[in-house]
């Protein structure tokens, strides 16, 4: 990442998430410069107590200068735990606002956009690439300044006691500096690439988990271990690199150091047999000289955390920064309802460049149930997103009485929509929490009466904890049937005007699918239904069946008539032996 891009997310970072706690960074700041200053009192102090209480003792020192290094100790302490508590507590707050705004981002987003990555990819950012910048802004920033400001009174303190040996020590600083900067970008390297394979990680071990019985039936554990073992390799083979640029950095920086402290013993030396040398001055230059090399060393290491830093800012940016395409337009009004009716007129969709919707006309008049047949891939399910704007028509429009659903917020479509699918996704929660989800503030009675209309009721009395019973993660400690008329009576509590209906009983067995085929003509009744289904017996009592094939409405009736006809639905009947009459030929 070039340096200006780096500044440009460093003053962005600062910008958002530094500015409103700037009291406590300017506390952990101002901690930070105390010690620096108590660091160099403490090395100042040197010359005087080895003057004074060794070389030539001096009435009154002893009683004097071992209470003022004690207390300028004490201070330098004080201030170095201070600085720790305030900047942990930055990071922290820091490390929170940003996991709030990526989730928040991410959850926001358009479905497009959120398919687009792998969801390792948001989990890895969330908490690999967090943590980063957690410490560019902690022990990154902080600690260049602290290191900084100690390098300065170290620097003075040399300068006072012998300008020439400071002479000497500072030709070795350019050489030192261009040296860690060098290890400090191969640290940053490996810190990119340590993000893109925890990205991979993450997925690899989501994926595994997801898809555990997938990985059983097929006798693929071995597979899966071998998956994930790669890509933790390439992760710690990214990780070992940015930890041997810090670890070599260490004795490389000693080396140079101990170098020029050789080069200061053959001064001081050579002074030393002229008799020009003082002991005490001499004592608090090296003891300057040490503390001046340890706060190179550091202030390489807070360089290369805060460049790793400001590389996982970047990223996690770019997801911050891509908005959704699906929003409210300017001007947006509430949905007004008056009887729920959905139009299609004309509408045409494309993904990219593949047209998959194409001059569909079609609508759902009050209290009528519609259902969309055709074969995989025809466009059904792309009809029914399109009512709730989880997509945007490319052309045409999408109207409810008449408005279009682009022209009104998001949150009222939404609230007036109550959709159903053939995998009903269930929280990791009670039973009473999935139920109320879309209603939080519902009474116990009315998530009763909900469940009940679903025909959830009676086995959900029958659980140990009954409503408060937790269903595992995405309702797994639930059979199928189960857990869609959970799914049901979180609609029924719902009591929106328009269901959307995704082939709600085509994974069920059949005792299930008459149970969740009475609970779905109550929820029906009175509604606007879009119902989407591969089983025809499932569409009998639709008011109007729309065949759908390749993006297009290819026939349009109700079932009896269809099924005596000669086309598409007539076939599809035919191949599921359903109520075929034979046809003529023509």
């Amino acid at each position: 990442m070039g340096s200006a891009v780096l500044r440009l997310t460093a003053a962005r970072l600062a910008k958002r998430y530094l500015t409103p706690r700037w009291t406590a960074l300017a506390a952990s700041l101002a901690c930070a410069a105390a010690f620096a200053i108590f660091s160099g009192l403490l090395l100042k102090m040197l010359r005087p107590a080895v003057n004074e209480l060794i070389v030539r003792p001096r009435p009154g020192a002893l009683a004097e200068l071992p209470l003022l290094i004690a207390a300028l100790a004490a201070g330098r302490g004080l201030a170095q735990a201070l600085q720790g508590v305030t900047s942990n507590w930055v990071g922290n707050q820091l490390v929170a606002d940003l996991q709030r705004d990526l989730f928040s981002r991410v959850v926001r987003s358009d479905l497009a956009q959120v398919r687009s990555k792998h969801s390792g990819v948001f989990v890895s950012q969330m908490l690999f690439d967090a943590g980063l910048v957690r410490e560019a802004s902690t022990n990154g920033l902080i600690g260049a300044v602290q290191q900084s400001l100690t390098l300065v009174a170290a620097a003075l303190v040399m300068a006072f006691s012998d300008w020439k040996l400071a002479l000497i020590a500072l030709v070795a600083s350019p050489v030192i500096a261009m040296t860690l900067r060098r290890f400090s970008r191969s640290a940053v390297s490996a810190a990119s690439g340590a993000m893109k394979s925890s990205s991979a990680l993450s997925t690899a071990i989501l994926e595994s988990f997801d898809g555990i019985r997938v990985v059983k039936i097929e006798n693929s554990e071995e597979f899966e271990e071998k998956r994930v073992q790669a890509a933790i390799r390439s992760r710690q083979r990214h990780l070992l690199k940015g930890d041997n640029a810090r670890a070599l950095a260490a004795p490389v920086s000693e080396t140079l150091m101990t170098w020029t402290v050789a080069a200061v013993l053959a001064y001081e030396g050579w002074q030393a047999g002229l008799g020009r040398t003082n002991i005490g001055a001499f004592l608090a230059f090296f003891a300057a000289l040490m503390m001046a090399a340890q706060a190179i060393r550091q202030l390489a290491n807070a360089f290369t955390v805060f460049g790793q830093g400001m590389t996982a800012a970047r990223r996690l940016f770019e997801t911050l920064d891509a908005e959704p395409r699906i929003r409210d337009a300017s001007g947006a009004r509430a949905l007004r309802l008056s009887q729920a009716r959905v139009q299609f007129e004309n509408v045409g969709f494309s993904y990219g460049d593949e047209q998959v919707l194409e001059d569909v006309d079609l609508e759902a008049a009050p209290g009528e149930t519609v259902a969309l047949v055709g074969p995989s891939g025809a466009g059904k399910s792309t009809i029914v997103n399109l009512v709730p704007r989880f997509f945007d028509v490319t052309s045409g429009r999408v109207a409810i009485d008449g408005q279009d659903v682009r022209s009104v917020t998001l949150a009222s479509l939404r609230d007036q929509i109550g959709l159903v699918t053939q995998e009903p996704f269930l929280f990791d929660d009670t039973i009473r929490a999935n139920i109320a989800y879309s209603r939080p503030g519902a009474s116990s009675a009315q998530i009763e009466a909900a469940a009940r209309a679903a025909a959830a009721h009676d086995f959900i009395a029958q659980l140990p904890l009954g409503y408060d019973t937790q269903v595992g993660e995405a309702g797994l400690r639930l059979s199928g049937g189960q857990r869609q008329r959970i799914a049901i009576a979180r609609v029924f509590l719902k009591d929106p005007p328009i269901l959307l209906l995704d082939e709600p009983t085509s994974a069920l067995d059949a005792e299930s699918e008459i149970q969740i085929q009475e609970a779905l003509g109550r929820l029906i009744t009175g509604r606007v239904t879009i119902l989407i289904a591969h089983r025809l017996s499932t569409v009998r009592g639709a008011d109007r069946v729309y065949v759908i094939d390749r993006g297009r409405i290819v026939e349009t009736g109700a079932h009896s008539a269809l099924v005596r006809g000669s086309g598409l639905y007539s076939r599809l009947a035919q191949a599921q032996d359903l109520d075929h009459e034979p046809v003529a030929a023509s």
